[in-house]
């Protein structure tokens, strides 16, 4: 069966290369979260049905020529879909894993900033999931990592780095954390707030505190709201790792605490306490890269912006402190697959295999509040 690996697939759509994408999952897992530019023909109930008239007629829409990478959520479906299109002639391969494989990709940039050291982004365009890796004078920090460790090993040995230090921004929602593991793995401090944190062994972060990194100053600034033991990380004033607190055109949602059972407050309360941890961080010295932890889409890093950017296109900030409230607790998008389960393993209340990971957080990143 012919097939592409993930990796090599991403690296393709990345140079440009005119891949077709044919997605034939149903139109509404499509529509609630694809790859990007991809197309949808829904015929996942007639490939299982083997309905080869139904199918040959569908596919009989893709456009002659195309190299096409067909698509579904594990790459077994997508599979008879390949065998279709070979069939009625085309250059057709299948994506493997498919969506599964698709949300394992990650992609790494530097982050343009004024530094004695290199801030590299790490992106998970399946996810729209950012961590980042702070380089300086051959020690390494890591910050809010996901579970797939690989790319932040081969950050570290490429640098020639020691690893001292793994953060997170809060107990996150929506990826299962692989800060633990990675910092037992190189045994060093997992860092997470202490609110964030009921039934998990870390080392705790306080408001003020400071970790030198090499010869970068990493400065904890407590921003509750999303989560209670939200934070942001001010690298040396020159950018801030916002986490979900603030996003580049929106902030971080405010009920999912609440509703996953862990947070005995209520959503105006989270609302109020993150209109306040907006204006610290908007009070920040100068005019400082925003580095989220997540970003909508398919992120291509570096995903950056300054502050005074920000300010002026993100409409949650213009909002006054009623308003603000009022339009939060009243918008409730949908929630990030499984986010209970999800906030319950980064919290230390609940353990799932690892190989359960990967399902468990699988689908769309829906931490942003609009």
């Amino acid at each position: 069966m012919p097939e592409i690996d993930p990796a090599e697939f991403a690296r393709r759509l990345r140079s440009g290369d005119d891949l077709y994408v044919l997605d034939i999952r149903h139109e509404d897992e499509f529509e609630d979260w694809h790859i990007p530019g991809s197309e949808n023909v829904d015929i996942y109930d007639e490939l299982r049905e083997n309905d080869a008239e139904a199918v040959e007629e569908a596919l009989s829409t893709v456009p002659a020529e195309s190299e096409v990478v067909t698509v579904c959520t594990a790459g077994v479906v997508s599979e008879r879909a390949t065998d279709a299109l070979q069939e009625m002639g085309y250059d057709a391969q299948t994506l493997v894993d498919g969506m599964h494989g698709w949300s394992r990709v990650h992609r790494s940039a530097p982050v343009d900033v004024d530094l004695d050291g290199t801030l590299l982004q790490v992106a998970r365009p399946g996810k729209g999931c950012l961590s980042h890796v702070l380089v300086s004078d051959g020690e390494a920090a890591v910050f809010d990592a996901s579970h797939y460790s690989e790319e932040y090993e081969s950050i570290l040995d490429a640098h020639d780095a020691e690893l001292v230090g793994v953060f997170d921004t809060h107990a996150h929602a929506d990826h299962v954390s692989g800060g633990p593991d990675l910092a037992e793995r190189h045994g060093v401090p997992y860092f997470l707030h202490p609110e964030d944190a009921p039934s998990i062994d870390a080392a705790p972060l306080a408001d003020g505190g400071t970790h030198a990194i090499g010869n970068v100053e990493v400065t904890v600034i407590h921003t509750p709201g999303h989560s209670r033991g939200g934070v942001t990380f001010a690298v040396d004033e020159a950018a801030l790792l916002t986490g979900d607190t603030l996003f580049h055109r929106s902030v971080g949602r405010v009920e999912l605490g609440v509703e996953a059972g862990i947070e005995e407050t209520d959503v105006e309360s989270n609302a109020a306490t993150l209109y306040e941890s907006l204006r610290r961080l908007r009070d920040r010295p100068g005019d400082p890269l925003i580095l989220p932890a997540h970003d909508p889409g398919s992120p291509e890093p570096p995903a950056s912006e300054p502050m005074s950017e920000v300010e002026a296109r993100n409409a949650d900030l213009h909002r006054d402190r009623d308003a603000f409230v009022e339009t939060l607790a009243a918008d409730v998008p949908d929630h990030p697959p499984n986010f209970r389960r999800v906030k319950g393993v980064n919290v230390g209340a609940e353990t799932v295999a690892d190989e359960e990971r990967s399902t468990l957080e699988l689908g769309p990143n829906n931490c942003a509040a609009e």
